[in-house]
């Protein structure tokens, strides 16, 4: 692999996550979180992609059922993309209101997307050239990317709701909302899975995620008139 593939395949993968994230971002303009923690969630969410991919292998090596792998992978990647929040960001003392919790777990998830989609681009333009590497890319950008956002939103979703609370109810909304994440996640592949070759499918599923961005939208703006 040339190293221009490489150079080409990273910012194939980083910048629109960047762009995705500036989007994301505009949610908390009153309270605005600082640029460096931003930053490092970002960075940690991509890193742990690097142990995604071993745990991924060895669910990959360990069953014959595909379902299990589905399953599997879902679990790796939403636990990572958690610890990678929680350990970046949001055990710090600069999580201080509800709406850190979605800031921070789709910053992570982001950085997650960003590498995952980086290496996804690299195999694509070294076995089927440029114009592959692109129409993966934009297919990313407008599915999977957007996938990652939804369930590491949703989990930040259901922390911000026990923000307020403590002790086993506080744990219970994390526990819902990382299940729920997970749920999601194992749907949205399953389907990707059902509907190869299937353009109509494969539209439906990516609408799926589209009416969950809405959703997680609206989910903003609840968790934004919460009070203590």
């Amino acid at each position: 692999m040339s190293s221009a593939t490489i150079f080409f395949s990273f910012l194939g993968g980083v910048l629109p996550a960047l762009l995705w994230l500036w989007f994301w971002l505009k949610e908390d303009r009153l309270h605005p979180e600082p640029r460096g923690l931003i930053l490092v969630s970002f960075i940690v969410g991509m890193l742990a992609v690097i142990p995604a991919i071993p745990l991924e292998q060895w669910v990959w090596n360990s069953t014959q059922s595909m379902f299990l792998v589905i399953i599997g992978w879902a679990i790796i990647e939403e636990t990572l993309k958690y610890g990678a929040s929680y350990f970046s960001a949001l055990r710090r003392s600069e999580n201080d209101e509800p709406i850190d919790s979605l800031i921070y777990l789709i910053t992570a998830a982001l950085g997650f997307a960003a590498l995952e989609n980086a290496l996804f681009l690299a195999g694509a333009v070294t076995h089927g050239g440029l114009i592959s590497g692109v129409d993966l890319g934009l297919l990313r950008f407008v599915g999977a990317s957007l996938l990652h956002v939804v369930t590491s939103g949703t989990l930040g979703f259901f922390l911000a709701l026990g923000f307020y609370k403590r002790g086993a109810i506080k744990k219970i909304d994390g526990f819902i909302g990382l299940s729920a994440a997970i749920i999601l996640h194992t749907l949205f592949n399953m389907y990707i899975l059902k509907g190869q070759g299937d353009g109509g499918s494969t539209l439906a599923v990516f609408s799926f995620v589209w009416v969950a961005i809405i959703l997680l939208l609206v989910g903003f703006e609840k968790i934004k008139q919460l009070k203590s």
